[in-house]
């Protein structure tokens, strides 16, 4: 018997957890949801779409468990607000993790994590609540990833470093060994971190220029 799912979203990501969820685990997304004064319509994917405020009326948090399918907006804190107003209403906020992840750490991740394909968590990771792992990272050993995070594709980071809360890691970005991020952290695409990061930093790598030639002046 399918387990029933409400996605609180409409977005790309709440689109995209309801084929992730329905497809690798035994939940069926049964409603979305929204805070009320976002709802244009009543229905989103062919399922009913329902004001978050009184959504425990209508579907129950005894017969229902919620997914936050949300991005990084304000980086993170409104995933983590409706995350909270989740847990206060009394719902299970379940993880996904894809069965094409190689999970070798004995630690169990925290609610509400989203974990694509091909994502590499090695032993004695540590992962917190509400963490987005993208297609195709490699985290390595006894690193620890707090709450709230959201981590693109192709991003390394080397073992025994340390995320703290409310940061986001563009794709191709680098840790070294022992780096610690701080708290609010914004890691732009391709940046190479070797030391430790400030609260609320961001970090860019150098854009890639354009040269004055044309492609046909080259022998390819």
């Amino acid at each position: 018997m399918s387990k029933k799912l409400i996605l609180f979203g409409t977005g790309d990501i709440a689109q995209i957890a309801k084929d992730y969820f329905e497809c690798d685990t035994e939940y069926k997304v049964v409603a979305f949801c929204l805070d009320k004064d976002f709802i244009q319509d009543e229905t989103y994917e062919e399922r009913p779409l329902v004001a978050f405020e009184n959504i425990e009326e209508v579907y129950p948090p005894d017969a229902h468990d919620m997914f936050i399918a949300l991005s990084y907006t304000e980086m993170n804190r409104l995933r983590q607000r409706k995350f909270d107003e989740a847990l206060a209403k009394g719902y299970n906020l379940p993880s996904y993790i894809s069965p094409k992840a190689t999970y070798l750490s004995k630690y169990a991740c925290g609610k509400n994590c989203f974990i694509f394909e091909d994502n590499t968590i090695q032993p004695y990771v540590k992962i917190g609540d509400n963490v987005t792992l993208w297609s195709g990272n490699h985290i390595g050993h006894h690193s620890e990833i707090y709450s709230h995070n959201f981590i693109s594709s192709h991003v390394v980071i080397s073992g025994h470093c340390e995320i703290g809360s409310y940061c986001f890691l563009g794709v191709n970005s680098t840790l070294a060994h022992n780096v610690k991020i701080a708290e609010g952290s914004l890691i732009g695409a391709g940046a190479i971190i070797t030391k430790d990061t400030d609260l609320d930093g961001v970090y860019v790598a150098p854009r890639t220029i354009k040269l004055d030639k044309p492609s046909t002046a080259f022998k390819l």
